[in-house]
């Protein structure tokens, strides 16, 4: 039995309705434009807002590609997943809302089911480096995405 989780089922159900079935079509842009969220710069922090059902993103220009791919997918999790002002909730709801969109970040950037691939593909491709490199994060990035990705194969 091979478990999936949740946020890996709705990222495989996301991508592959946009088309987005590898690693070298993993681009925000592209992604933003395919799901209708316009993606704006500026040298504030990131964000989401929606303004009469329109979705924008503001990502910070001064950040590496590697950061903007990683936060433009922290803040999709705000897009797809929540609702409302941040500013307005409570701080555990709000806790639990960045919880969440960081846990959304990580699948997204790197999703289960493309290291699945990579790994029936060669098995030893699943170095820190390759998948840094690969799927454009950071190092320290891939390095806990692996952990996360052996840990729920080691579980199930």
């Amino acid at each position: 039995m091979n478990y999936k989780t949740l946020t890996e089922n709705f990222i495989k159900e996301l991508y592959t309705r946009i088309s987005v079935i590898t690693p070298q079509q993993l681009d925000f842009q592209m992604i933003a434009m395919q799901l209708g969220i316009q993606v704006f710069y500026w040298p504030d922090k990131n964000q989401a807002l929606f303004l009469k059902n329109q979705a924008y993103i503001f990502i910070n220009e001064e950040l590496t590609n590697q950061q903007q791919w990683q936060d433009f997918c922290h803040e999709l999790a705000h897009v797809l997943l929540h609702s409302g002002h941040q500013g307005r909730t409570f701080p555990l709801f709000r806790e639990y809302q960045e919880n969440k969109a960081n846990n959304f970040m990580y699948h997204a950037c790197v999703p289960s089911f493309m290291l699945e691939e990579l790994e029936q593909l060669d098995a030893s491709s699943l170095t820190v480096q390759h998948v840094q490199q690969l799927f454009n994060v950071e190092y320290d990035f891939a390095v806990k995405r692996l952990e996360q990705y052996i840990s729920n194969k080691q579980l199930f």
